[in-house]
């Protein structure tokens, strides 16, 4: 990579984080504010971008990777693979990702337009280890493990890096935005780095603040989440998993429908995982305070998906992708 390419991508890094806050006006009343914080508006657009970065980042800071040799390999359900592809690209190192067949056909294909090796794991791959994301694991792991002087695996899973991304930047961020008044906080859990790194930073700010964790269903079909019935705690969660004060589980109806009820209400295109926070920030009742929920990403890969559920025809698609409001102007893909 040339200096001048180098000097590009990291005024491209110095874009990941500050996203928006916007007041979802439909839940919102005198007594109760509601806000989405709108994770799509970093570079490669989803809230994976601040994972990937600080991982990366760590490993070239220990002297576990080196540009131009190391080849990076994680395993993902959609966008920390895009966000290692687009970020590792821009510092100069290879990217092959391991993603369940169940994810977006939209997302695999960003994926390898952004320059990375794609692997799909089907889900009797290895059944003894869970359903979903978890065969996509153990094929990275083995990949990684017959090579250890070439292949890198960051380990979202378990790398401190995640969590300290969302403790240093993305809870700082949420506090600063409601000046301090947040006094309930929802996310999705995958890999846990997200809702223990804000949730602590919120906590060690105001103990009071509620944090609220969103999973789907068994069997679920929304990519980026987790169920822990079906699917293992992962490390980095267990290790702070007392920073949540409650749990709900929102299902693949809930979900899909409060997709089209967000674009009726907001005029913002969802992810499904976005869909099932606010859903679950809808149904919880709170009836005074201030709520804010990670949207992770916005519904511009979901277009299939969204067809195959019945959520929007291909045009009515189309339509919504034109008239949405706040989708990012610089995410690229």
């Amino acid at each position: 990579m040339t200096i001048e390419a180098l000097k590009d991508a990291e005024g491209l890094l110095k874009k990941i984080g500050n996203t928006p806050l916007v007041k979802l006006e439909s839940l919102s009343n005198e007594s109760v504010d509601f806000y989405a914080k709108l994770e799509s508006h970093n570079p490669f657009g989803s809230v994976k971008d601040r994972a990937a970065f600080w991982m990366i980042k760590r490993a070239e800071e220990e002297g576990l990777i080196k540009r131009g040799h190391s080849v990076i390999i994680e395993p993902t359900s959609g966008n920390t693979g895009i966000a290692l592809a687009g970020i590792a690209k821009l510092l100069g190192y290879k990217v092959e990702i391991v993603i369940p067949e169940k994810a977006s056909e939209e997302t695999k294909k960003i994926i390898e337009l952004l320059g990375a090796t794609l692997y799909q794991t089907s889900d009797d791959l290895c059944p003894k280890v869970g359903a979903g994301t978890d065969q996509s694991i153990a094929l990275a792991k083995s990949i990684a493990s017959a090579r250890p002087d070439k292949y890198f695996s960051p380990n979202q899973y378990a790398n401190e890096a995640n969590f300290m991304g969302h403790y240093s930047g993305t809870g700082p961020e949420i506090w600063k935005q409601t000046g301090g008044k947040i006094t309930h906080f929802f996310s999705g859990v995958g890999t846990g780095g997200t809702i223990t790194g804000i949730g602590a930073y919120l906590k060690e700010k105001n103990r009071d603040v509620k944090i609220i964790a969103v999973q789907p269903q068994q069997n679920h079909l929304i990519q980026g989440l987790r169920n822990f019935e079906e699917s293992a705690k992962p490390e980095l969660f267990l290790k702070r998993e007392d920073v949540v004060d409650d749990w709900m589980t929102i299902t693949n109806e809930e979900a899909f429908s409060s997709v089209k009820e967000i674009f009726q209400n907001e005029r913002i295109l969802a992810s499904p995982s976005s869909a099932a926070v606010y859903c679950a920030m809808k149904k919880y009742g709170i009836s005074e305070g201030c709520v804010v929920g990670i949207f992770a990403d916005d519904g511009k890969k979901f277009k299939s998906l969204y067809g195959q559920q019945g959520v929007f025809t291909p045009e009515e698609f189309d339509r919504c992708l034109h008239d949405a409001k706040h989708l990012s102007p610089s995410a690229l893909y």
